[in-house]
């Protein structure tokens, strides 16, 4: 059945007589019931990859694709005069996650139901996610972002289960998602959801009454846990996430055969950071419920268990004052103290223990001690972890310890986001690296072919027009195509230095008031949201904000440089700007990005990266090698060493360079205070001066001098392109497809089924 027929069944009336809203819904159903042909249960053994997070994206083009009914639907409506661009702009963006550990998570699913692999995702229905970033007064403000409508890609199941917590208990309901795979099976996003939810506790603005524990525990995504009812909204989450989750992987196991004992043959449960820790002594509980006794039940778990880290930031590894667990889940208490004990029996080190010397309950502890494996997401992340943080783990469980390099589907960040440069590249080496991004490493026989060369500048172009476009429909921001796009989005934190990157804006501002022009206009562009209590990342935000008026003002400035703050970052915006991207900015400290995915979107669609020796930007310049990166500042090891010494004076740095400082001093100044917030710009110049924890001012000088050396290489236009050609042919490594078939030869062991076209 086409789509159009299938319009026709459900509203009598063909694409050509329907609305755009219908066509959308119409779709929804459509793609629905194709995907459901694809639906298997093969495979004994089964994934749960459980995660706070799953930015998914809008669905309605990428399921196309992965269906290959993409091309057939589009002209189906073409010919009926109707746009698939304008139906696309009527689908909600799903607020279900924030950034990159969310977006992994999306892209991992992908992959799972691409390789035909067995496996579902395990989250929560948010309803109004992070939330909506609005911008007022050059300040960020935070509203909700609602996006469940009567019309979703949401399915209600007969699933639902009572959960308990100290005093009280809740009924959940789950909600599916369809994953559907490139030319193979289709797979499930699971939901849980609160039955008695009550969006109407939302008042003003994201504020909501974080004690009705019953009405609000799926409202929002990371609620602010500064207070002690935030710290206990987010563990009610966290246990009503993972008590679901185990209480669905039971029933399914069981249904299949299992008799418990034998989970780890019907199970692998894959923990996304330390928010699903819980999962651990749930299932505990849960077995002991069942008649396993303690010491069975634990042997049980600890071989089903596995746990990604994504951070070395301490504040990213949880730890939950004990008195809190025993509030809000005290059936866990007796589990996680006899856990502790035991650890602590085998162990004489305390800093290996579970429950820390302050009575905190150290999730990432709890993950190590009682699973089958940790792995870092990117090679040097992975060795910090084992040469460093994580090092009193790594020398009682070498074994344990992998690493699995970050990767990204190139369904959506090539096919879908950039079908112009996915065309092009087509026709060069033929339709297999859609399925083998390895085979994009042909790419590089058009090395010094000027026809190929000068098409990817054409294709680069175009995108770059896209992006005008779009920006000035949707948010009436105006920018001029012809500059370089040099582009950092990603969530704001210290430790990722927009900050950094602001102090070059102010620097190049004062260059040009000085008479100092660049050859060409450069446009740098930001995206991204501050966590609501991250006072200092919101300031960051506020003297981006603050620059941007300042300049866009200036008739002296202004046809030079521009700066543009991308209002409420997500992935229908990272959709538009990573392919119009000249210059990738990756310039977090070293040693502090885990990995980082926006650095493989950026250079799989032809962008140059500028970034640190950090993260996944370590392996993408041993690929491109170093003639096709801009890389600068100290390394990790240097930056590791400096911590370790504490003798870090961001003030002395300060007084030694001129140019620093007169960059510093701008966010002072009374050009900014004229634009912006005293209380706020300065706070920021105060903490810059007398912390400045992440370290940008060491970095400084080689940032300015690397950046206007990336400037100067754009110019040689046939240069750049050999330079972009090389980037998209070494991509192939960082295909969220090998990530996963590591994840399975090594940790999973999962049966993959035959593709179903």
């Amino acid at each position: 059945m086409t789509a159009n027929e299938a319009i026709k069944k459900q509203f009598g009336r063909g694409m050509d007589e329907c609305t755009n809203e219908e066509i959308y819904i119409g779709l929804l159903t459509y793609i629905k019931e194709m995907a459901k042909e694809k639906e298997s249960s093969q495979g004994k053994k089964k994934l749960y990859y459980i995660s706070a997070e799953f930015l998914i994206g809008k669905l309605l083009s990428n399921n196309l694709i992965n269906l290959g009914l993409y091309d057939e639907v589009r002209d189906e409506l073409a010919q009926c005069g109707k746009s698939l661009a304008e139906i696309e702009e009527l689908e909600p963006e799903p607020s279900l996650g924030n950034g990159g550990l969310g977006r992994l998570a999306a892209c991992f699913l992908d992959s799972i139901a691409t390789l035909g692999l067995n496996g579902d995702g395990i989250g929560l229905n948010y309803h109004f996610g992070l939330f909506r970033q609005v911008f007022e007064h050059n300040l960020q403000k935070e509203v909700p972002n609602p996006w469940i409508t009567p019309h979703s890609w949401l399915t209600r199941t007969d699933k639902s289960y009572p959960i308990h917590f100290g005093g009280f208990s809740v009924q959940s309901r789950m909600y599916d998602i369809d994953v559907m795979g490139y030319g193979n099976r289709t797979t499930k996003l699971h939901l849980f959801d609160l039955e008695s939810v009550d969006e109407s506790l939302v008042q003003e603005g994201i504020n909501f009454d974080k004690s009705q524990i019953e009405r609000n525990l799926t409202l929002f995504l990371y609620p602010d846990d500064s207070d002690e009812k935030g710290h206990l909204l987010r563990i009610y989450q966290q246990y009503f996430m993972v008590s679901n989750g185990a209480r669905l992987i039971l029933d399914e196991c069981i249904a299949k055969g299992s008799n418990l004992y034998d989970l780890a043959d019907y199970a692998v449960i894959q923990i996304n950071d330390t928010h699903p820790t819980m999962v651990i002594p749930e299932l505990i509980r849960l077995l002991m419920e069942r008649g396993l006794l303690i010491d069975e039940a634990i042997q049980v778990v600890s071989k089903v268990c596995a746990y990604t880290n994504h951070t070395i930031l301490a504040e990213a590894l949880e730890k939950w004052p004990l008195h809190f667990l025993q509030q809000a889940v005290p059936q866990l208490i007796p589990i996680i103290l006899e856990l502790n004990n035991r650890v602590n029996r085998k162990y004489q080190d305390p800093a290996v223990s579970i429950i820390n010397q302050d009575n905190c309950v150290c999730m990432a502890h709890m993950d190590i001690h009682y699973g089958i494996s940790v792995n870092g997401v990117a090679a040097l992340h992975t060795e910090i972890l084992k040469q460093s943080e994580l090092n009193h783990f790594y020398r009682l469980y070498p074994e344990k310890f992998n690493n699995k390099t970050n990767g990204i589907t190139f369904r959506r960040w090539l096919l879908y986001s950039n079908p112009e440069l996915s065309a092009f590249t087509q026709r060069l080496i033929g339709p297999g690296f859609k399925r083998d991004a390895m085979e994009l490493e042909k790419l590089a026989a058009f090395s010094q072919d000027t026809a190929v060369l000068g098409e990817l500048l054409s294709i680069k172009a175009k995108r770059k027009e896209i992006l005008r476009d779009y920006l000035r429909r949707t948010q009436n921001i105006c920018v001029d195509e012809n500059s370089v796009f040099d582009i950092q989005v990603k969530r704001l934190h210290e430790y990722k230095r927009q900050q950094l990157n602001a102090l070059y804006v102010i620097h190049k501002y004062l260059e040009i008031k000085s008479g100092r022009k660049p050859i060409r206009p450069i446009t740098v562009f930001f995206g991204a949201k501050a966590a609501p209590a991250y006072t200092i990342a919101k300031d960051i935000i506020h003297l981006i904000l603050c620059l941007s008026q300042l300049i866009g003002q200036d008739p002296e400035v202004r046809p030079y440089l521009n700066v543009v703050m991308a209002e409420n970052y997500n992935v229908t915006l990272a959709e538009k700007l990573i392919p119009a991207c000249d210059i990738s900015e990756q310039i977090s400290l070293a040693s502090k990005e885990a990995s980082g995915t926006s650095n493989m979107k950026f250079m799989l669609n032809g962008a140059i990266t500028l970034g640190t020796k950090d993260g996944a930007n370590v392996e993408i310049a041993q690929l491109v090698g170093p003639d096709n990166i801009f890389t600068f500042g100290d390394s990790s090891q240097q930056v590791i060493e400096r911590y370790a010494k504490n003798e870090y004076v961001s003030r002395n740095y300060y007084e030694r360079d001129p140019q620093l400082k007169q960059a510093v001093d701008f966010i002072i100044s009374q050009p900014m205070k004229a634009v912006g917030s005293s209380e706020h710009l300065e706070r920021l110049y105060h903490e810059l001066l007398s912390k400045d924890w992440f370290m940008t001012f060491p970095d400084f000088q080689d940032y300015l001098h690397t950046k206007d050396k990336a400037l100067a290489a754009y110019e040689d236009r046939m240069h750049w392109a050999k330079m972009m050609l090389a980037n998209i042919s070494k991509a192939g490594f960082f295909s969220s497809d090998r990530t996963i078939l590591q994840y399975n030869q090594e940790i999973w062991h999962l049966e993959s089924a035959p593709e179903r076209n």
